[in-house]
């Protein structure tokens, strides 16, 4: 993906773009000349330094040689323990190539059609509109082009909250599109999860045993494991975010706690260590062929997996200031695909509370590259580009004045959009008693919260959702705000809809101009429970 984006739970994602007037410092020009060790530990120790990074875990891949792998720093801030190439990490949405792959193995075994309906597997599946819901196939799960806004449903299991896969399969209905069937890109993790779903129909295994016997266990991956709640070591690596005031990230490090639960598995489940990841992208650029000639799954599925079937963004290329702006970047299934340097790049990346990873291939060079990183600061994006820089002979560039630059520029765009409304409370007040705006509310896909008075104020539980408990502050005319405990998730503005005396209803948004996309208070429509 190009550009700032912003990914799972706020993190400032700065993925292949550049900044303007940026000289490069001394440790670059020694990087781009010296040995892989030399520049590796260069390019990592130097964004490291910049941003406070406690800990990250690189691996890099090239054909007929044996995988680079190193730790660097330590898992969690204030506690010594390394982190090492057996560490940890939750890859989040690097997870999704997994599903898909594991799609291709049910076509290839005949149990299921890349584009043949998806009712004729899931009867039970339903999408708003009776027409599309026809039409979808096994593809469209994978490739972002449903008409669902970005991360619709997202609120279902992030933070972890008790839904489970019926419950998510029957949400779709509810959930309104944006833009017709098949017109383009909009990210969603919703679909994937019925992606797991058909998996377990069609192979009567679940979601995890599959990924287990099917996957990791012939590729080697002795450190991975399909879901967070199957971890059984201490070497994981933690997590940490900038918490501070007024907006999420920025302010001082600290750590987190994972917020994650096990429905969002099959979308971005897997943990696992740069040992493990180095082996998934070995096979990978094999086309399926394992050492010693099994397969996993045929060339003809490798190529399938890695066509653009959706555009996510289109640009003139290359300049001084963005050398690796793509000219064209599309969604296949399971990973993205653009130009990096005049070449063809397949890559993902993966956002969770605390801690982004990226993977990254350049098929005609034989190379792959895995940054794993404990913060949800993203320099693991800039750490790859300038791993792949060195890797590919290209212009030296200095991602870290690229990174900090843009960064910067957000976190000034975030705290004018504050400034401009939302770091303070806006103009009026509740024109009803607060006992008139208690009770319990229902939005047809993401189920209930109850708002109830306690003492002098209101309180508002989200019931699906543990950590969604908090007092409401007046913020403007019968609207409020929450304050969730930090760390726990980003807060939302609550706007009572108000007719002849009564609330008639209850919509949402998120307080911070930097809250991620999964924070999706956006879509729900609460109406009063009778």
């Amino acid at each position: 993906m190009s550009g700032l984006t912003i990914d799972r739970r706020g993190a400032l994602v700065l993925g292949l773009g550049g900044a303007a007037g940026l000289v490069l410092p001394a440790w670059a020009q020694g990087a781009a000349s010296g040995g892989l060790d030399a520049a590796v530990d260069a390019i990592v120790g130097n964004f490291m330094k910049a941003f406070e990074t406690p800990g990250v875990s690189v691996a890099i891949v090239r054909k007929g040689q044996a995988p680079w792998l190193k730790g660097y720093g330590v898992r969690t801030m204030g506690k010594p323990d390394p982190v090492d190439a057996h560490t940890r990490f939750g890859i989040a949405s690097n997870s999704k190539a997994f599903t898909g792959a594991a799609l291709a193995m049910l076509v290839e075994e005949k149990k299921i059609g890349w584009d043949e309906p998806l009712i004729k597997y899931l009867p039970e599946f339903k999408m708003a509109d009776p027409a599309v819901t026809g039409m979808f196939t096994v593809r469209d799960l994978l490739v972002h082009r449903s008409g669902l806004p970005l991360g619709a449903g997202d609120l279902m299991y992030f933070p972890q909250s008790s839904a489970d896969a019926a419950q998510v399969m029957r949400a779709l209905q509810f959930l309104r599109p944006v833009r017709g069937f098949r017109a383009g890109y909009d990210y969603d993790n919703i679909l994937y999860i019925v992606a797991g779903v058909l998996i377990e129909r069609m192979s009567g295994l679940s979601w995890r045993d599959f990924i287990a016997t099917r996957i990791l266990q012939p590729l080697g991956m002795a450190d991975a494991v399909p879901s967070r709640e199957l971890l059984r070591t201490p070497n994981v690596a933690g997590r940490h975010a900038r918490l501070g005031p007024p907006a999420r990230g920025i302010g001082p490090m600290k750590v987190i706690q994972p917020d994650e639960g096990p429905l969002i598995d099959a979308a971005g489940g897997i943990n696992a260590s740069v040992s493990d990841v180095a082996k998934w992208l070995e096979v990978q650029l094999a086309l399926g062929e394992l050492p010693g000639g099994k397969r996993l799954w045929s060339k003809e599925s490798a190529v399938e997996m890695w066509k653009p079937q959706v555009i996510m963004s289109s640009s003139d290329g290359g300049t001084d200031t963005n050398p690796a702006r793509p000219v064209m970047s599309g969604y296949a299934l399971g990973w993205s695909v653009q130009d990096f340097r005049g070449r063809r790049l397949i890559s993902h990346s993966g956002g969770l509370s605390g801690q982004v990873t990226q993977t990254a291939m350049v098929p005609s060079a034989g190379i792959g590259v895995v940054v794993l990183s404990n913060t949800e600061d993203g320099v693991s994006g800039g750490i790859r580009n300038a791993i792949l820089d060195h890797l590919l002979g290209a212009p030296a560039f200095d991602w870290v004045a690229s990174y900090a630059a843009r960064t910067k520029q957000a976190q000034t765009e975030a705290m004018a959009g504050m400034a401009a409304g939302e770091a303070k409370p806006p103009e009026g007040a509740p024109s009803l008693p607060l006992a008139a705006y208690a009770g319990r509310y229902r939005d047809a896909w993401y189920g209930d919260i109850v708002v109830a008075v306690k003492g002098k104020g209101l309180h508002i539980t989200f019931v699906p959702t543990p950590v969604f408990k908090s007092a409401l502050e007046p913020w403007g005319t019968d609207t409020f705000r929450t304050r969730f405990p930090a760390g726990a998730g980003e807060d939302a503005v609550v706007s009572f809809a108000v007719a002849d005396g009564k609330v008639t209803g209850i919509k949402m948004k998120a307080l911070s101009p930097l809250a991620d996309f999964s924070y999706d208070f956006h879509h729900l429509d609460f109406v009063p429970v009778r």
